[in-house]
């Protein structure tokens, strides 16, 4: 019967260019490091020892930093040990998932960062690879589904929470896979179902006759045409930079971005009357001195002073933007493309309420 092969783990010194010696760890054989994602023999510790000591103090420090290193060299192989005997693994039991998640959201998007802020508030702040039973999830998804808006002091959408939670849910699949979570949690928790959205949007009268509106904030003006014309999210729009925008190989104008909701890569058509819009060429921000803030109370305002009683945000000058494209016969693959959405399944709303403005129309006619 063969025996097993134990991975060895040594902890070794690399001297530096400044003198100093550099500590870590040597693998062998090699194990899987899920940050790099290969196999790989050396985990540098962020430890640093003084080449030449000159005094006791200097000893001393050596000697502290030493302790420290061989602690974490002892936790090491002792996991090891328990991972390939299949043993359960305590020192990933007191492992930090708040640590953890943290980690996951800067290799995500913006919503897995919002996701973090409540569920940290949600636990105050601690909770170990240990506490993240069935009970503390139902819990934290129940938390979501009374989180309120800052702004208005309102619930959050139905649809908003179940974007959370399945974001929340997403991670502990993450956490499974990679081995923090000995039980994958999600096989025992409930979805938050998603409601039909209401997608509220300007027909094309409307957004010319907000063209034709003064602004008190010019920037905003501005920027809400170029949503229009673009269908670009705000963050994106407060991102974009001049050296965002270039001369494509037709000739034409096109934005070379990476949204901020989804890191999605695109290049996207900017047509002459959208960069318009975007004002003096130069450098930096596009549309310098805009903020949030201003898609608010003073878009608010400026809807009422053009005579539009719609309750329409700013997103929904996206929503405006695919409307327009579908109406005027767009196929729904490129529509997607625009959007930069990921499935097109996504975009399928926005003919479905194309659809619904045809049935409208074809009632409207009557001889009765």
């Amino acid at each position: 019967m063969e025996s097993a092969t134990i991975t060895k783990v040594t902890l070794r010194k690399e001297k530096l260019r400044s003198g100093k010696l550099s500590l870590y760890l040597d693998y062998y054989p090699p194990i899987w490091n899920p940050h790099i994602k290969k196999m790989s023999r050396r985990e540098f510790l962020g430890l640093y020892l003084i080449g030449n000591p000159k005094d006791r103090f200097e000893l001393d420090y050596n000697e502290e930093i030493m302790l420290k290193a061989r602690g974490i060299r002892a936790t090491r192989e002792l996991a090891i040990i328990n991972e390939e005997f299949g043993f359960l693994d305590r020192t990933k039991k007191q492992a930090d998932f708040l640590e953890y998640f943290e980690g996951k959201t800067k290799e995500k998007y913006q919503k897995w960062e919002i996701v973090y802020k409540h569920f940290k508030d949600f636990c105050n702040g601690r909770c170990l690879m240990k506490d993240v039973t069935i009970g503390l999830c139902n819990d934290f998804r129940t938390y979501i589904l009374k989180i309120r808006v800052k702004q208005s002091g309102n619930i959050i959408s139905r649809n908003s929470a179940a974007g959370y939670w399945s974001t929340f849910r997403a991670l502990l699949k993450l956490a499974y896979k990679e081995g923090w979570l000995r039980e994958n949690v999600n096989d025992y928790l409930d979805r938050i179902d998603w409601e039909e959205p209401k997608i509220n949007y300007l027909e094309i009268e409307e957004v010319k006759r907000l063209a034709a509106t003064p602004c008190k904030v010019d920037v905003l003006k501005r920027a809400s045409l170029f949503a229009c014309m673009t269908g670009l999210r705000i963050s994106d729009i407060l991102q974009l930079r001049w050296e965002n925008i270039e001369l494509s190989p037709d000739g034409g104008y096109c934005m070379r971005i990476r949204t901020q909701k989804t890191k999605t890569q695109a290049t996207l058509p900017l047509n002459d009357e959208a960069l318009s819009y975007c004002g003096e060429q130069g450098r930096g921000m596009v549309f310098k001195g805009l903020s949030r803030a201003h898609t608010r109370e003073p878009f608010k305002k400026w809807l009422k002073d053009a005579g539009i009683k719609k309750k329409i945000t700013f997103h929904g000058l996206r929503h405006t933007y695919a409307t327009l494209l579908i109406t005027n016969g767009t196929d729904i693959y490129t529509v997607s493309k625009m959007l930069t959405h990921k499935n097109v399944a996504t975009t399928q709303i926005y003919a479905e309420v194309v659809n619904q403005k045809k049935r409208d129309a074809a009632n409207s006619i009557s001889l009765k």
